[in-house]
């Protein structure tokens, strides 16, 4: 079969397609015929070397796919042929989502969500899952005020939707033109274009703070202006993660497979209650071409290999 590699640490360029053995799935795993898998940072990250060299034969890419079960070990009762989403977890492993097939644990695997095209479902498991769980860790409760930054991409934008969900009050940032997708269509109450002080800006909507941050964007230490003391701050990446200050907590999402809860974002996704983004869409043997669109930027939305 055909799998997404790579064979050392670079740009877009270092991204091929080789074959690979198809994968045979363990007494409690679920093989995938991968229709669509979404490329991601975490891709970018391991492409780069942010995990170490890749080993020996490469290392796969791509956190989420969706297809169809191709075929499941002893202890799963899945059928043949039902469309799914999974995550692919893990960072150096030599076949991931990127690729023909895929074997993934059957707690990582939920429904597809009906009426959704694969392109789009794919988009779901990661960013889906890293948003939900985030805010779970951000603990608050209905009626609470929120700070998300970098509401307008991928994570950001399901957070959004999903603590609209949760009674929370939204505060969004991001640039100027994607003011009216982030309030309109994804809820948030109030909303900052990005530039000048954040923390002065927020306190001008909520004078002692925002309850939680939820930092997609990656600001750090800049967005704890905004934050009440004793607040809680959550970041989806370590390297951006600021020192506590004024009693608040720091928290790091570290996102892991979950059916329950991604077959409950597959059910938002097909009522239309989230909203799955697709900017760009290549078949997998232009791979290395989907990188670097991926590199380059300026994206609303996942790019997508189909297959």
């Amino acid at each position: 079969m055909r799998a997404v590699v790579v064979r050392t640490t670079g740009g877009p360029e270092v991204v091929e397609v080789i074959d690979r053995p198809v994968p045979e799935p363990g007494i409690a795993e679920v093989r995938i015929k991968v229709r669509a898998a979404s490329l991601n940072p975490a891709d970018a990250a391991v492409r780069a070397g942010f995990f170490g060299a890749p080993p020996a034969g490469g290392v796969g890419l791509g956190w989420d796919v969706a297809g169809v079960v191709d075929a499941v070990g002893p202890a799963v009762a899945l059928p043949v042929g039902a469309p799914v989403i999974a995550l692919v977890q893990g960072t150096l492993l030599p076949v991931k989502g990127q690729a023909e097939y895929v074997v993934v644990g059957v707690s990582a695997v939920a429904p597809a969500p009906a009426g959704i095209a694969p392109e789009l479902a794919a988009t779901i498991p990661l960013n889906g899952l890293t948003a939900a769980q985030s805010l779970e860790l951000l603990g608050l409760e209905a009626g609470a005020t929120v700070l998300i930054t970098g509401a307008a991409g991928a994570v950001g934008g399901y957070a959004v939707q999903l603590a609209g969900r949760l009674g929370l009050t939204v505060i969004a940032t991001g640039s100027a033109a994607d003011e009216a997708l982030v309030r309109d269509d994804f809820g948030a109450q109030v909303y900052l274009a990005k530039g000048g002080g954040l923390g002065a800006a927020v306190r001008e909507h909520v004078p002692d703070g925002v309850d939680g941050v939820l930092d997609t964007a990656m600001l750090g230490g800049a967005a704890l202006p905004a934050l009440r003391d004793g607040g809680v701050f959550v970041t989806t990446r370590i390297d951006a993660m600021p020192r506590p200050e004024r009693g608040i907590r720091v928290r790091l999402t570290s996102v892991g497979a979950d059916a329950s809860r991604l077959t409950t974002l597959s059910d938002l996704a097909a009522s239309g209650r989230i909203t799955p983004r697709v900017a760009a869409t290549y078949p997998l043997e232009e791979a290395a071409t989907a990188h670097a669109r991926l590199a380059a930027g300026g994206l609303r939305g996942r790019v997508v290999l189909v297959s």
